[in-house]
């Protein structure tokens, strides 16, 4: 039967081409992007910005990547952050959401609003992940969040007020989701112990799912720290990344916040957005099986170039975790993370696997030169995945901790276009297929 579906859109196939030249007659941009690779504006935003080249003279100059939240460049927030605290990222929440930085008692009011919404609703655990595991993590969070709704009173309510407490809501309960569904597929799949723990209230959301994950609870403060760093430098990147962008999109029909944010994880969870990192790690791994820890600068040229030519990994000619859809020169995000990995790294004692990522992104940057020319850093998903491995977090869940992290984002930019744009987004296609005449089943050939 499959086959016969795919000689289906064979036969069709020459008729229903869609030729480049097309893109450019009408001028239409491919993936709202412009042709030197800019994004096509489709929007405003007071809450993040995303810096990586400037226009100058009607031409577009590379610059050092910065990120911005509410306008504090990121690199700021970051050395403004306590290294005795690990709930940073309820901070930047704070800040994405309502546009300034707490003070203290502002601070304890927010945490303790979003530890009062820790708990998942009666009967969930049991219902919606013991009795239904799912094959996929991805899809399973998006079922669990759908399942919220109908624990919801107000479900349909798209009231800002309303609106912001829902967002509150998914996103303290994310933790214990992720969590879950990770833990019952293992327990059904692979007939693993099934061990689970309660979302704790005196802890921060880095540190209770360390706490729930591992199974006897324990983890370093440099640890729930390093996590914590990982869902501030994930917490926005702009309005018009991929599943920010869908959450507007969806949430402009006017429908329910539950409908936007399962949308949202869908477009996450694509390995050319938030599933890269599990692309990443898994392509090192191939790397090093391959050639080890090498230190020798023209073998892992050679190999990167092996990958360029779908010769190695997966076929696919990219290597993940180098070049940005913005950033050229830097990613900001990257960079911050750096340090905090290095000093992890030593405790873990796995420093010369850290020393390898340095030396294969070196080598990537010497490899795009000379093959094409072009400036690329390594982005935010070449160092996350070895953190998270670090951490002990299995690589099924990289993905989903990232839509933790931006739960946030969509929820600030869901709330922002409901109050200043509004309209439903809704552009324009161009038609350019043949007119025909239908006919008659009896007639056709």
């Amino acid at each position: 039967m499959e086959d016969k579906l795919y000689a289906f859109y064979l036969a069709g196939k020459k008729e229903n081409e869609i030729p480049n030249a097309l893109y450019r007659k009408y001028n239409v941009k491919k993936g709202l992007r412009n042709e030197d690779g800019t994004g096509v504006r489709v929007g405003l935003t007071r809450i993040a910005d995303v810096v990586g080249y400037e226009i100058r003279n009607e031409e577009k100059c590379d610059v050092a990547g910065k990120l911005y939240y509410r306008g504090i460049e990121l690199r700021e927030l970051i050395n403004g952050y306590s290294k005795a605290q690990t709930y940073g990222y309820e901070e930047i929440c704070f800040l994405l959401l309502f546009g300034y930085l707490p003070n203290k008692a502002q601070m304890k009011e927010f945490c303790e609003l979003l530890r009062s919404h820790y708990e998942l609703p009666k009967d969930f655990l049991e219902t919606k992940f013991l009795q239904m595991p799912g094959k996929n993590i991805m899809n399973r969070i998006q079922q669990a969040v759908l399942s919220l709704y109908d624990y919801d009173d107000k479900a349909d309510d798209t009231d800002i007020s309303n609106t912001l407490l829902q967002g509150i809501d998914i996103l303290a309960k994310l933790p214990s989701i992720l969590v879950y569904a990770y833990q019952s597929k293992l327990h059904r799949y692979h007939q693993e112990s099934l061990v689970i723990h309660l979302a704790q209230h005196n802890l921060s959301i880095a540190e209770n799912l360390l706490y729930m994950l591992r199974k006897d609870n324990r983890y370093t403060k440099l640890e729930a720290q390093l996590l914590d760093m990982l869902l501030i430098v994930h917490a926005d990147h702009g309005g018009g990344n991929n599943s920010t962008f869908t959450n507007v999109v969806i949430a402009s029909t006017g429908t329910d916040i539950y409908a936007a944010m399962v949308g949202a994880i869908g477009a996450m969870k694509g390995p050319r957005h938030g599933g890269a990192n599990m692309k990443v790690r898994a392509m090192l791994e191939a790397v090093v099986e391959k050639i080890g820890y090498c230190e020798e600068e023209e073998v892992i040229c050679n190999l990167i170039n092996q990958i360029l030519d779908k010769r190695f990994f997966d076929g696919s000619g990219l290597v993940y975790g180098m070049g940005h859809a913005i950033y050229t020169l830097s990613d900001p995000r990257s960079e911050v993370l750096q340090s905090y990995i290095e000093i992890l790294a030593k405790e873990k004692q796995r420093m010369s696997e850290y020393a390898f990522y340095k030396r294969f992104e070196a080598c990537a940057k010497k490899v795009m030169w000379e093959r094409k020319h072009i400036r690329i850093s390594s982005n935010v998903d070449f160092y996350s995945g070895f953190v998270y491995d670090m951490l002990g977090i299995p690589q099924e869940l990289f993905t989903p901790l990232f839509v933790l992290a931006r739960t946030v984002g969509w929820l600030a930019h869901n709330i922002e276009n409901k109050l200043y744009d509004g309209r439903i987004v809704r552009p324009a296609t161009k038609y350019v297929g043949e007119l025909q005449d239908y006919v008659k089943m009896e007639d056709r050939l």
